[in-house]
């Protein structure tokens, strides 16, 4: 395949946590007077996540998109902590932890994301971001040094599509003048990554660190590293 564009997911696949998601719920939960295990509220937050709606807002202006992410990220926390309500500090608590997640500090980049970035750089390729966040996004990879490597950071919120539908795909596409064929997009998630690379007509990447996917998918990579020889290599 002749790629002329890599579209990568952001959280898990080129960013992560500085620490566990449940360790920063729980240590805050604490200064605001509720006691909860952070593997119990990890277990809420996968499960909260995975069935909240969308975090895309069609036909929304630029000026709402802001509260509207905020009272997305609001609805979900609140029930993520259901069980163990009342939480009487709910307002502030949410209010510090929304601030904490938009820091650069509480997120790191995954260690070969610089050398692989540079690579597709050099290589003449186009390079976006395509995911299902919100606008702190950009202050993250910014404040990161990782955002001078994309053309575009495409986030849900914004483009008013969220991964798997193919309109946030087709944004992109629409936004460098290329065809599907001509993109790779690479993620964590099956369903959201490579299910919405389908839904487009794209060529699909998983990265899999774990390893637990590596019977099911051939186009997967456990290093974003692997990207160059995926797209070297016979199976390209």
């Amino acid at each position: 395949m002749a790629i002329k564009a890599v579209f990568f997911d952001a959280a898990g696949t080129l960013i992560k946590p500085s620490r566990r998601v449940g360790e920063s719920y729980t240590e805050l939960a604490r200064k605001y007077g509720v006691e909860v295990s952070s593997a119990a509220i990890s277990e809420r937050f996968r499960a909260c996540f995975d069935t909240a709606p969308p975090l895309a807002f069609p036909g929304v202006s630029l000026a709402e998109t802001a509260e509207l992410e905020r009272e997305w990220w609001k609805q979900l926390v609140w029930r993520i902590f259901e069980p163990w309500r009342p939480f009487e500090q709910f307002e502030g608590y949410f209010a510090e932890l929304f601030e904490y997640f938009a820091q650069a500090e509480s997120w790191t980049l995954y260690p070969e994301v610089p050398e692989t970035l540079s690579a597709l750089k050099d290589r003449g390729l186009i390079v976006d971001v395509i995911s299902n966040f919100d606008s702190r996004l950009i202050k993250i990879l910014h404040g990161l040094g990782a955002a001078h490597w994309f053309e575009e950071i495409f986030i849900s919120s914004r483009v008013g599509y969220a991964k798997p539908n193919r309109r946030i795909f087709e944004a992109a596409l629409e936004n460098h003048g290329i065809n599907p064929d001509d993109a790779l997009h690479v993620g964590d998630s099956e369903p959201n990554d490579l299910g919405g690379a389908a839904n487009a007509g794209i060529h699909g990447l998983l990265i899999d660190r774990s390893g637990n996917n590596a019977a099911h998918h051939p186009a997967r990579v456990s290093s974003l590293e692997e990207i160059l020889g995926f797209l070297d290599g016979p199976a390209s």
